[in-house]
């Protein structure tokens, strides 16, 4: 999870998820590319509505609802900055926090929780289904990138069974690896 510290404002110094208001005129989505572009240097995406926090006491500042979306990029494409980091979040929930910060502000660790709940169940169904791998694989990559959203080893042989079905070879075996080359495979 990329979070950002802001240097002005009610979380300065504290470790958040990118976010902003919405300017008037602007749509949702553009508001949330606008964010994560200026405080955290990623911009070309296309991030998916998760829902709508609405709980009053959420913001010590007043009533403030939060529209929060959710987008998975591969780490490659992220322009770390001093003022950005990535943050690992557990196979329990759990989030790892850099330094002595223990929560984040406002309602942020619940809405993370509410994300990664999401997109672990898309990577249950579904063959790598952001695209954080190229267009050709191994099976051992895709497993490692499943493992990476579980937050959790995943058994080879179950992993492979669950989705086979999903996966066309493509006649190529991996090259420049220790032992027998992998065969490589795309998407159906």
């Amino acid at each position: 999870m990329l979070l950002h510290r802001p240097v002005a404002g009610f979380a300065a110094g504290k470790w958040a998820l990118p976010g902003t208001f919405l300017h008037e005129g602007e749509r949702l989505k553009e508001a949330a590319l606008r964010a994560v572009a200026t405080k955290t240097g990623v911009s070309g995406r296309a991030p998916h509505q998760l829902r709508v926090f609405d709980d009053p006491t959420r913001d010590e500042r007043g009533r403030v609802l939060s529209v929060a979306h959710v987008d998975l990029v591969p780490e490659r494409r992220l322009p770390l900055r001093e003022d950005t980091t990535l943050a690992a979040v557990g196979a329990d929930m759990a989030l790892e926090l850099p330094g002595r910060q223990r929560r984040l502000p406002y309602d942020h660790d619940r809405i993370v929780r509410h994300a990664v709940r999401w997109v672990r169940a898309r990577y249950r169904a579904a063959v790598d289904p952001d695209h954080l791998l190229p267009d050709e694989f191994t099976l051992y990559e895709l497993r490692r990138v499943h493992e990476a959203v579980a937050g959790e080893p995943l058994q080879k042989d179950t992993f492979r069974r669950r989705f086979e079905d999903q996966l066309e070879e493509t006649g190529q075996v991996s090259s420049g690896s220790v032992g027998r080359p992998a065969r490589v495979y795309r998407r159906r």
